[in-house]
């Protein structure tokens, strides 16, 4: 990670300077970043949710030999007939997949064949089995049939020597059933990524713990490590630091120490504790800024030593609002995981919205009208301490800042949660 060096002592400064977009935020973030080195070869049967990081190299042709694509009759486009005649062609045996024909196909004969069975040589073709009429051992062929219809070749899928999954390829269903289909049994995987948590403040009190007055349950925590846990992280739990300065110092020195990056929740508001700004500004290099976003407009982003920090809100839908937003995408940068923009489709919004002159991502619910037609409702109130409505919804609304509000029947972005979490 590179220097960006606007430290806390800067943090006055930019207050008083325009608020950063969240894509301003996101490049500022991908220039400092870099992904982490090192890799493992890992079984395929583990390889599910990692990251490729060398290039897989097919060891074989797929198809491996020539195949019918489906069930029906080999048989050579010299004996297709033209015009209106029709052509009859005697049975002269079976193959299947596995268990091919031996023998070579002759003028006037044709070879029963199922779907994935090797193409006997002599045949160049293959009918399927509706489009002809069998009686007894003959069929019969009706004009309008082309040479090499419904055979597969060898290589058509993938050629032996092709890159078949290239670095930053995530790997899932479809990628280990590719892979197991070449007989790989092991693949290299960039390293899982080590990411440090805790939350901060005296007011928050752990699950098993009695709440004294004031105090309230931490979920932040929690959400956290969900989202981490399908990034595939290496997640290490550092609990709950007290707002006490020795505390807080000697939880961000470990962190440094362990972790590749440091997630944090609360503390990184203008007015809260002093302690907590110098400490990160003694142990690195640390931005303090206001994102033009809703929720989660305060944000820190720096490094530690040698890791990478991203202070979050503390209230519990920006958090999980700035995470996705602007943490996830840099931590897939990071693991080495080639990035896209998130998914974003325009729907009718059947409710009324109002917006503040910021980028906003409200909770919304993506249905189905009774029409067909596909539209997006409101969870309700948007505050971002109400965590229920982030499980009512099933994706953001988001409305840019220069918009002042939305009406009954207008359109508008949604971001699904589906493939975001």
């Amino acid at each position: 990670m590179t220097d960006t060096h606007q430290t806390a002592n800067d943090y006055g400064s930019q207050e008083r300077s325009d608020l950063l977009s969240v894509d301003e935020a996101l490049q500022q973030i991908r220039k400092t970043l870099e992904p982490v080195e090192g890799f493992e070869r890992c079984p395929l049967q583990q390889t599910f949710n990692r990251i490729v990081a060398e290039p897989v190299i097919s060891p074989i042709n797929v198809p491996g030999h020539v195949n019918s694509a489906m069930d029906g009759y080999a048989v050579s486009s010299t004996d297709l007939p033209s015009g209106d005649a029709d052509a009859v062609l005697q049975v002269t045996g079976t193959a299947f997949a596995g268990n091919p024909f031996a023998g070579t196909l002759q003028n006037g004969q044709a070879v029963r064949i199922m779907t994935g069975a090797v193409v006997p040589e002599g045949a160049d073709t293959v009918i399927m089995q509706e489009a002809v009429t069998r009686e007894g051992d003959s069929i019969t062929l009706q004009a309008g049939h082309k040479a090499g219809e419904n055979v597969r070749h060898i290589g058509e899928d993938i050629a032996e020597g092709g890159v078949v999954l290239a670095p930053g390829k995530k790997i899932r269903a479809a990628e280990m059933g590719l892979l197991a289909s070449l007989g790989i049994g092991e693949v290299t995987v960039s390293r899982r990524l080590r990411v440090a948590t805790f939350s901060t403040g005296d007011e928050l009190c752990s699950i098993g713990e009695i709440p004294r007055e004031g105090q309230i349950f931490d979920s932040n925590r929690y959400s956290i490590a969900g989202m981490l846990r399908a990034l595939n992280t290496e997640h290490i739990d550092m609990g709950v630091i007290r707002d006490d300065p020795e505390a807080i110092s000697n939880a961000f020195s470990t962190a440094a120490k362990i972790a590749d990056v440091l997630i944090t929740s609360g503390g990184v508001s203008v007015g809260d504790a002093d302690y907590v700004k110098q400490t990160l500004d003694k142990l690195g290099q640390v931005n303090f800024w206001k994102i033009k976003m809703k929720p989660g407009k305060p944000l820190a982003f720096g490094q530690l030593k040698d890791a990478v920090f991203f202070g979050l809100p503390g209230n519990p839908v920006s958090v999980m609002a700035t995470f996705y937003e602007i943490v996830q995408p840099s931590l897939r940068h990071m693991m080495g995981q080639e990035t896209h923009a998130p998914l974003r489709v325009k729907v009718r919004c059947v409710d009324k919205l109002r917006s503040p002159a910021r980028q906003d991502f409200q909770r919304g619910i993506l249905e189905r009208d009774d029409s067909g037609e596909w539209v997006v409702r409101s969870t309700g109130h948007q505050g971002s301490h109400i965590l229920s409505s982030m499980s009512q919804a099933n994706c953001f609304i988001v409305l840019d800042a220069e918009c002042r509000g939305v009406e009954p029947g207008e359109w508008v972005e949604v971001e699904p949660f589906e493939g975001l979490f």
